[in-house]
């Protein structure tokens, strides 16, 4: 499997869908899966009955998983970059291909 390009923490924006132009921090990474979700994008809504252990019922809403290639990372300016890996000082750094400056994490 290859290494994950968008990991745990890192500032992104959504390139499609609903969401598109938000932008948010990535607050669970499924590399698996190949999904993502990003805090304040991708509202869900589910209608819940009423039970005893939530007696008043009502409506949730929560941010739900979103496929990796709808979000790309964000440069310091806020616009969308790509990114690849490059070989610095012998370790393996993720890199914006836009700037070229290494991304942390």
């Amino acid at each position: 499997m290859a290494a994950a390009k968008i990991k745990k923490g890192d500032r992104v924006i959504v390139l499609s869908g609903k969401d598109k132009g938000k932008t948010g921090e990535v607050t669970t990474a499924m590399p698996k899966d190949g999904k993502v979700v990003v805090s304040g994008v991708n509202i869900a809504t589910r209608h819940r009955k009423a039970s005893q252990a939530n007696p008043q019922g009502g409506l949730d809403r929560f941010e739900a998983p979103m496929h990796i290639s709808k979000v790309a990372h964000v440069t310091a300016d806020g616009k969308a970059t790509r990114v690849r890996f490059e070989m610095r000082d012998g370790k393996k750094v993720r890199v914006a291909v836009k700037t070229g400056e290494a991304i942390n994490g």
